[in-house]
This record gives structure tokens, C-alpha cells and sequence, in this order.
């Protein structure tokens, strides 16, 4: 056996621009809690998970099954990333 087949097949560096590489779902919902707070979080994004008696893990589960809620998270998470910068 090659040392290539244990080797990942893209290295950490392989996306030095992409600000959402190396960040798990769970810290983005994370960080968007902290900053709008779960009633913000649902005014933006309004699905169930946010709204009806909201945590971490019900969201967590929702998200990682329906793509078209993760990538609104994403956005969202990218957008107050920008925000974030602005302010500071």
C-alpha cells in the first residue's frame, strides 16, 4: 500500500478563500444564535426548528438533512461574517 491512499484527497490549504471551510454546521448555528438570537434567527431563516421551541440539536438535525435550510444558514452565517467585519 502507497502512503498516497492515506493521504486526504484535498489538504487543508486547498481552499485558503473559502471562509466557510473548517467550520462545522454546528458552530455557524452557534455563532448566528450569539449574534441575532434564536427569535432573530427565525425572522430571517423561518423554519420550525428556529421558531417552535428552538435548540441546537433539533436545528442540527433538521439542517443536516435538508440542503436548501443549510445553505440559507450558510448564507446567513457568511453574511453576518461580513457584518462582523464591518462594524469592527
Amino acid at each position: 500500500m502507497s502512503d498516497e491512499a492515506s493521504k486526504p484527497a484535498t489538504p487543508a490549504r486547498a481552499q485558503p478563500k473559502n471562509p466557510l471551510h473548517g467550520v462545522t454546521l454546528e458552530s455557524m448555528v452557534t455563532s448566528l444564535v450569539q449574534f441575532y438570537g434564536w427569535a432573530g434567527l427565525a425572522q430571517r431563516i423561518p423554519v420550525r426548528c428556529f421558531t417552535l421551541d428552538p435548540s441546537l440539536a433539533s436545528s442540527l438535525k433538521f439542517l443536516r438533512k435538508t440542503p436548501w435550510a443549510r445553505e440559507k444558514v450558510e448564507s446567513l452565517f457568511l453574511f453576518m461574517l461580513r457584518e462582523q467585519r464591518r462594524a469592527g
